[in-house]
């Protein structure tokens, strides 16, 4: 049996002390604190004693039967009785906090890839550990999941964009290339180099033009001053994927939804073309709820677990870049 150390077996009598104190002043009877606490009189009695010669105080008056608080009593009680309640309903309340966390409800934001490609193996983990939590996935995309995430319809967005409010904040978890994809008999796919001017040629598909990929793809263009022309405008990456195949043009996708399975030549873009990064986006200062904590520790342990401190809301330190540059050499 391990010895007790003299500092920790003080810590644990004061304790027993405090408790023994308590009960005496809410009682105003020594004999009644002994049987709540299931001590005999003259235990609760010495241990009160003991308090009283390490405070140098006097904490009851002796008046028959019954005792009644001395004014430093009255104060030694405001002090204690929290404390003492606190420890004795720990066990509960941790209970009642453990059940909390599994109760609840779960709201993210996120587009169709990232709902996709992304979020379904975190989701089948998360509910499986957590079965009575109510998991929505709301499927929003550019402005909307970011009026989402401010006006708090949702706990966080999962995804990317390029322009973000003051009061949003974004955390990148995943790095993706973006690819050039080609109908299988596509002279580009086989081509040994492929240039900028070869994606211009007027053949390309595209996301919509408020989407992030629309946006870079026309950022890299212009600032090497390369005219291109858009064929095609569709929403989502299995659409793009679909036209490709069927002979509309040559695409620009992110590899998240490059699997391998599909009836397409996938090839490595010009190194000018920076990675792209999924990840979370929050409003700046939001408490989040132990469903979603819970939830961003398990998408990334390293960001997301114990040592941030939730309670005082999202901290400010995760504004993170949409894009990094190709790591290609």
């Amino acid at each position: 049996m391990e010895d007790v150390s003299p500092r920790h077996r003080h810590r644990h009598n004061r304790l027993k002390q405090l408790r023994a104190f308590c009960h005496a002043a809410q009682e105003r009877s020594i004999s009644r604190a002994a049987q709540r606490l299931e001590l005999s009189q003259p235990s609760v009695s010495l241990q009160i004693q003991a308090l009283e010669r390490e405070l140098g105080i006097t904490l009851f008056e002796r008046r028959g039967p019954k005792i009644q608080l001395t004014p430093d009593g009255e104060s030694l009680y405001e002090i204690a009785a929290p404390l003492v309640e606190g420890i004795d309903a720990l066990p509960e309340r941790f209970e009642a906090h453990s059940h909390r966390q599994q109760l609840g409800h779960l709201d993210i934001a996120a587009g169709e890839s990232t709902s996709l490609y992304v979020l379904p193996d975190l989701l089948r983990t998360f509910m499986g550990h957590h079965p009575k939590v109510h998991v929505r996935l709301h499927n929003q995309i550019g402005e909307e999941q970011i009026e989402a995430v401010q006006q708090d319809r949702v706990d966080f967005a999962v995804g990317s964009s390029l322009d973000l409010p003051e009061d949003v904040i974004y955390k990148a978890i995943y790095t993706y290339k973006l690819k050039l994809i080609t109908p299988l008999d596509h002279p580009l796919g086989t081509k040994p180099d492929i240039s900028l001017e070869d994606l211009g040629s007027g053949e390309l598909i595209l996301p919509p033009r408020q989407l992030t990929t629309w946006r870079l793809v026309n950022l890299v263009f212009q600032q090497h001053s390369i005219p291109y022309q858009v064929r095609l405008e569709v929403g989502g990456w299995e659409i793009m994927k679909r036209y490709v195949e069927l002979g509309f043009g040559i695409g620009i996708a992110s590899a998240i939804c490059l699997t391998g399975a599909d009836n397409l030549m996938v090839r490595d873009l010009p190194e000018v073309f920076p990675q792209r990064t999924y990840g979370v986006m929050l409003r700046r200062g939001r408490y989040l709820s132990p469903q979603a904590r819970r939830f961003l520790e398990l998408m990334a342990p390293q960001a997301f677990s114990g040592a941030t401190d939730w309670e005082s809301g999202v901290p400010d330190d995760l504004q993170e870049s949409v894009f990094v540059p190709s790591d290609r050499q």
